[in-house]
């Protein structure tokens, strides 16, 4: 785990040691430990990065590292979690290694059998930039599921990449400017789904994707067109193991493999533990391997609805862990926000960073590496809107939506108070709550597919209303066509759809910056890509029974934890963003509302904003959700300035 980021430029006026210098103190929290620089003065290429030392604590671990021939020059961040399986089969095959690390093990194996062959054995989380001096060229490579952020671009004529987008704003061929369409999309999920980024002309490389650059080229307008390495939507065949009990067992074995190969390090492992049931699991099969007591780590809340530490902590003594736990108070949070816009790095808005980062900052301070249960839902159908969202679409057109479908048709011209006596559940609400609930409704009536269908169901702002003027939103996870082999009309839609945008560019991307931030590495079992193929190969009744996901993931819990200790409703890891906006948090977002803040950008209607606030303040409606996106984005714009 660590980051990295360089630049390609002709442009005889820059001191690259000085520039990759820079870019690295930009990110030197994912990687305290050391910095490497490496500058090749023909082909204007250089790289920069700082290590989090994990494997191999030796020199011989530094990087940027050249591989043995010296035909290839990497800088990596990540881990490959069967380096040593790799590194066995190498040494077979006559490669000599300097040292133990898994990034000479990917050097000899991009040697050995090419650089695409390789990515397929690899099994880990990595992104990384690959020079090959012989044919001269650059690849930027990112792991399959998106858990290692890797952003790219051009400035003018120079090409920028790296781990943060910090690292890229160091450099001094740096423009910057907003990206309307990505803000857009920030409006209506509260995150910026991959390829977009907040800034114009700087892209997230997708998943499972690399991008190759021709170093003798020069600037090349428009970027080459990423290429995917491995594709998901082949794992959605399904291939059941035989009985339920089967896949059950099957799936104990695979996950404790993963995980007992995910405890490998040379530096203290602990584990966060939410009391849910994807992190018990993990937690339960790490001290079944174990050879010692396991370090687990949760967050509370002082806020009733919001706690699940108490369970964690039930969790923790059954399983016999070493358990450090810590509430929170809004004075922790207050004192947090206004970092988070250094922290994130682009506008983010998922309220439950604040938990993720204050829990990152507790493991820290125990352990350098963890263990997380992130995935889970994703791939074992667990959240709860997935049969709810399936089931109201297939009701669509039946006569329990005719409520719903009479609302939605409403002339868009009718005021308020006719609307109250049309529809009796909008009686009370105010005219701003009614608009914003009809656009809602409007925007679900409308939806010609399930896929549409959830895309507004899990939207913030079901219309850009609060932007100036009309913004069109690009093509993302959400509404690039289904692939084949993806079943249309299904729970599998909506699990394929949240893999592509929900898991890499808002979980994945919450956990990284947070813990990254605190120079904590985070490993996640889950996505690992065997278990990715066993979870999606079987068939949804042996996930989903009565309306319940995850079973066949919960069947395997239930042989280590009694099932009362973690069988309840899902919480989630939210806190109590909408209480806090209308006390200790309101100076901080009212000084954002301001006049002399909120003027200095042209695209969001600042009256508009203004009477969200008001209604929310009132506590008549919670627009903690809708408002939260923005104050995000405007303590961005305040920190970097665009």
């Amino acid at each position: 785990m660590c980051g990295f980021a360089g630049f390609v430029s002709k442009e005889s006026a820059v001191e690259p040691e000085q520039v990759l210098s820079g870019m690295g103190r930009a990110i030197a929290h994912r990687g305290p430990d050391d910095a490497g620089l490496w500058h090749h003065l023909d082909l204007g290429a250089g790289l920069v990065h700082r290590r989090l030392s994990i494997q191999d604590l030796s020199p011989a671990g530094a990087q940027p590292m050249a591989s043995a021939s010296g035909r290839y020059v990497i800088a990596f961040n990540g881990e490959v979690y069967n380096f040593r399986q790799l590194h066995s089969e190498l040494v077979k095959l006559g490669c000599q290694f300097r040292g133990h690390s898994d990034t000479e093990v990917m050097l000899h194996a991009i040697e050995q059998w090419g650089l695409v062959p390789s990515l397929a054995r690899f099994s880990g989380m990595f992104a990384f930039a690959l020079i090959d001096l012989q044919e001269r060229t650059l690849v930027l490579a990112r792991d399959r599921m998106g858990e290692k952020p890797l952003y790219y671009g051009y400035q003018g004529t120079v090409l920028l990449f790296g781990s943060e987008l910090k690292a890229l704003r160091a450099h001094p061929a740096w423009q910057g400017g907003v990206d309307q369409q990505a803000l857009a999309l920030l409006l209506r999920h509260n995150v910026i789904p991959a390829p977009w980024s907040i800034h114009k002309g700087i892209f997230k490389l997708p998943p499972a994707s690399m991008v190759t650059f021709q170093l003798n080229a020069g600037h090349s307008n428009p970027l080459p067109e990423p290429e995917r390495y491995w594709r998901l939507e082949e794992c959605f065949v399904e291939s059941p193991p035989g009985s339920f009990d089967d896949a059950s067992h099957q799936l104990e074995s695979l996950l404790g493999d993963v995980v007992e190969d995910q405890m490998v390090s040379d530096v203290p492992l602990g584990a966060f533990l939410s009391g849910g049931i994807d992190s018990s699991t993990v937690v339960a099969l790490m001290q079944a391997r174990a050879t010692q007591r396991v370090k687990t780590f949760s967050i509370g809340f002082d806020e009733a609805g919001f706690n699940e530490a108490e369970h964690a902590a039930e969790v923790a003594r059954h399983l016999g862990t070493e358990h450090t736990e810590l509430y929170v108070t809004p004075n922790d949070a207050l004192g947090l926000v206004p970092r988070l816009p250094e922290l994130y790095d682009e506008p983010f808005a998922d309220s439950s960073q604040l938990p993720t980062y204050l829990v990152s900052e507790m493991t820290r301070k125990h352990v350098t590496v963890a263990l997380s249960g992130d995935g889970g839902d994703e791939l074992f159908c667990g959240y709860t809107r997935y049969p709810s969202v399936l089931s109201r679409w297939q009701g669509r057109n039946s006569l329990s939506g005719l409520g719903r479908r009479a609302a939605a048709a409403l002339p868009e011209s009718l005021s308020a108070a006719a609307i109250r006596a049309l529809v009796p559940a909008q009686r009370g609400r105010s005219g701003l709550a009614i608009r914003h609930r009809l656009k809602a409704e409007r925007a679900l009536a409308r939806s010609s597919s399930v896929s549409e269908f959830y895309r507004q169901s899990v939207s913030f702002w079901a219309e850009p209303e609060c932007f100036r003027q009309a913004v069109r939103e690009p093509t993302y996870g959400l509404t690039r066509p289904l692939p084949p082999g993806v079943p249309e009309e299904s729970l599998k839609t909506l699990m394929w759809r949240d893999l592509n945008w929900y898991l890499p560019d808002d979980i994945l991307v919450k956990v990284d910056r947070a813990a990254m931030a605190c120079s904590l590495e985070t490993r996640i079992p889950m996505l690992d890509p065997k278990v990715v193929a066993f979870a999606l190969s079987l068939p949804l009744d042996y996930n989903l029974k009565g309306g319940v996901g995850k079973q066949v993931l919960r069947s395997v819990l239930f042989r280590h934890v009694p099932r009362e200790l973690v069988d309840r409703p899902k919480q989630g890891f939210a806190v109590p963003v909408g209480h806090w906006l209308r006390g200790p948090l309101r100076p901080w977002a009212e000084s954002l509302l301001a006049p002399s803040v909120f003027g200095k950008q042209e695209l969001l209607d600042e009256s508009v904003v203004n009477a969200y606030w008001q209604e929310h303040l009132r506590g008549r409606e919670d627009y903690s959700a809708e408002l939260w996106g923005i104050l995000m984005f405007l303590a961005w714009l305040e920190h970097t300035g665009g």
